[in-house]
């Protein structure tokens, strides 16, 4: 049975993290905290750290919100913007995760990153929520102010508008006021996140931002946040944008009350970066299982193949078969072998993968790999073209890792592709984002991709392949990620489909 526990971890880890988490608030989140003092950002990190520590183990939840009102008063006081505060708490999430990959057992990784998302979510919407309170009771107070001296208060007035226009217009997450489900406010953050302007935004009900499937739950939760006494809840679902996206988003809903009449304020969140994290958590976990079960199915299935096909070989010679039974014999061995080369491709993908670099010629690789795959070439015909740049430099990789990208490439397209068809290989250098990359281009004038494959092209065991097992692509995306790599592919406009890798000409970790 495995065992971990929270208390343990947090407390081996609370010194790394604390220091962690004090360079990364001065180096990557805003001028704000690149001007605060190291000993200053780590007093923080520290009160933060042993308040997350309160809730994790002890489910103290005290701490935490002591901390909260205290950081907020603090930064607000200071001038902060409300998303770098919100960056500054996300940086746990970043800095504990990665520890928590390497010393959780597998079968427990999920629930603990579950466990550090939602008490950090929590801190966070508590934290918005908080800013929301005393972002009301300032405009309450300073409403009265102004009642009874205008004129002496202008100065006033305008540093009222530069620190709203700092802490609700130049926020990275949605700002909106509602009246009943109507659009009143919203900041230029909510126009972005759907792709409109504000003109025309306003006044549209708010559901014409929102997925059709989570209409009924967020009418009803814009009602309920008009009752008093209901506390306020976060809520996830799908916005709607102008080009036509469903993109998961987080909200907080809160009843306010402006010149008599009552309103819903909103803080929309793009939680999609978060999404993808926790999906490939769980990939993580489904991949530690494949492999597990892998190795032990290849123990208990290499052994009976191979008992089978000596005996089918054995069986071929005789020289009694003949006709249908001589063609059953054969179709037997052909499954024989598919079964191996299935088992043989689930090894490869479940194993963790490890690189051996070195410098290596591409245009040597893709000319043994060609050379190699010939026979296959002729048999149906197809016309090929190599096309190599003789100027392209040895890049750090691994030699067979290569090989099987470019075979793997070579067996879709040559499957892709009809009699007489034509494929082109290509190397070339590119640059990307201001980066040297070698490029391995694989074009073919097959049948294509679908647009409903395409994005699931390179996922584990996906394939519309009769014989397929839907891991010959997904072992390319997993080699062509482990040497720091990209690999998209796309249609052409006429007929067929393309492939490019893109490989780092510099050094690699792998």
């Amino acid at each position: 049975m495995m065992i971990f526990k929270w208390e343990d971890f947090l407390k081996k880890q609370r010194n790394e993290i604390v220091v962690e988490w004090g360079k990364k608030l001065k180096q990557n989140v805003s001028k704000n905290y690149a001007q605060r003092s190291e000993k200053e950002l780590r007093m923080t990190t520290a009160k933060a750290c042993d308040s997350f520590y309160q809730v994790i183990v002890h489910n103290n939840y005290a701490p935490i919100n002591e901390f909260i009102n205290e950081i907020t008063k603090i930064r607000l006081e200071a001038g902060f913007r409300l998303d770098d505060v919100q960056k500054a708490f996300e940086i746990y999430r970043q800095i504990v995760i990665p520890i928590l990959i390497k010393e959780s057992p597998d079968p427990l990784l999920c629930e603990n990153i579950e466990t550090i998302n939602t008490h950090l979510a929590y801190t966070i919407h508590r934290f918005s929520n908080h800013f929301q309170k005393m972002h009301d009771r300032y405009i309450k107070e300073y409403a009265k102010r102004l009642e009874r001296d205008v004129v002496a208060r202008t100065g006033e007035l305008k540093a009222s508008e530069y620190k709203y226009k700092t802490l609700v217009e130049d926020i990275s997450d949605g700002y909106l006021a509602l009246h009943r489900e109507k659009i009143a406010f919203v900041n230029p953050a909510f126009c972005r996140m759907h792709g409109y302007q504000a003109e025309d935004i306003m006044n549209k009900s708010f559901l014409f931002f929102v997925a059709r499937e989570n209409h009924e739950k967020v009418s009803s939760l814009i009602a309920r946040e008009g009752k008093k006494g209901i506390d306020p809840e976060a809520f996830e679902y799908l916005r709607l944008t102008k080009q036509g996206k469903r993109l998961p988003t987080e909200i907080n809903f809160r009843p306010s009350w402006f010149e008599n009449q009552e309103y819903t304020l909103c803080i929309l969140r793009d939680i999609t970066k978060r999404v993808k994290m926790e999906k490939k958590s769980r990939e993580i976990e489904r991949m530690t299982y494949i492999g597990q079960l892998t190795a032990s199915l290849s123990h208990e299935m290499r052994n009976p193949l191979s008992s089978v096909k000596m005996n089918l070989q054995i069986l071929s010679k005789n020289i009694i078969l003949n006709g249908n039974d001589r063609k059953r014999l054969q179709i037997s061995k052909n499954e024989i072998d598919r079964l191996e080369n299935i088992l043989e491709g689930l090894l490869n993908y479940a194993k963790p993968l490890s690189l051996k670099l070195s410098l290596t010629n591409i245009n040597h690789i893709v000319c043994a790999c060609i050379e190699l795959l010939e026979i296959k070439f002729h048999r149906k015909s197809i016309d090929y073209k190599v096309i190599v740049d003789n100027s392209l430099k040895e890049i750090p990789s691994d030699k067979g890792k290569l090989e099987q990208i470019i075979i793997n490439l070579l067996l879709n397209s040559l499957d892709s592709v009809e009699d007489f068809g034509k494929i082109i290989i290509q190397t070339s250098q590119k640059i990307q984002k201001n980066k040297p990359y070698a490029m391995i281009r694989v074009e073919d004038d097959g049948k294509g991709v679908s647009k409903e494959l395409l994005p699931h092209i390179f996922e584990p065991f996906y394939t519309t392949k009769t014989n397929g097992t839907g891991l010959g692509l997904a072992n390319v995306k997993q080699i062509v990620t482990a040497h720091h790599g990209h690999i998209k592919v796309f249609n052409l406009k006429d007929k067929g489909t393309v492939f490019e890798v893109l490989l780092p000409m510099g050094e690699t970790n792998g």
